[in-house]
């Protein structure tokens, strides 16, 4: 892709970062929202990184789950939607046994009706959960 590729308006889809944070390390965008008000925003990969110095936070999958929960809601809002607007979670998690403590957690931020959701155990280059969501964001009103 060219710069000029980077800078394409004719795009159906908006990138959607937080400018206070720095960019990520790899070549991805934290969040896509559809273009022309769609509703639907793609929220890549969080993990248990502080936002303010890339740092891993938490030793345990309690503790990291929290951490990369918070760091998906911080996206959600700067893409216009909140964790009540996700529809589909997929949660990648080093230790599959976790999946008991990691529900947990999950449900202290996630409340019935819940989204989809998809668990897949992986190896996550030395964290221990890893999530990406699909949210329905409302249209702006006129």
């Amino acid at each position: 892709m060219s710069a000029s590729d980077a800078n394409d308006t004719s795009r159906h889809w908006i990138p959607v970062a937080l400018p206070d944070l720095p960019p990520p390390a790899g070549a991805y965008s934290p969040g896509v929202r559809t273009a022309n008000n769609s509703p639907l925003l793609f929220v890549s990969g969080q993990t248990p990184r502080d936002p303010a110095t890339g740092t891993i936070v938490g030793r345990t999958v309690e503790e990291q789950a929290r951490v990369t929960l918070a760091n998906l809601e911080r996206i959600l809002r700067a893409g216009g939607a909140s964790l009540r607007d996700v529809v589909s979670v997929t949660v990648y998690l080093a230790d599959e046994n976790d999946w008991g403590t990691f529900d947990q957690v999950y449900r202290t931020v996630f409340s019935p009706p819940f989204p989809t959701r998809a668990v897949v155990g992986a190896q996550l280059r030395g964290i221990l959960v890893e999530i990406s969501a699909i949210a329905a964001v409302q249209a702006p009103t006129s």
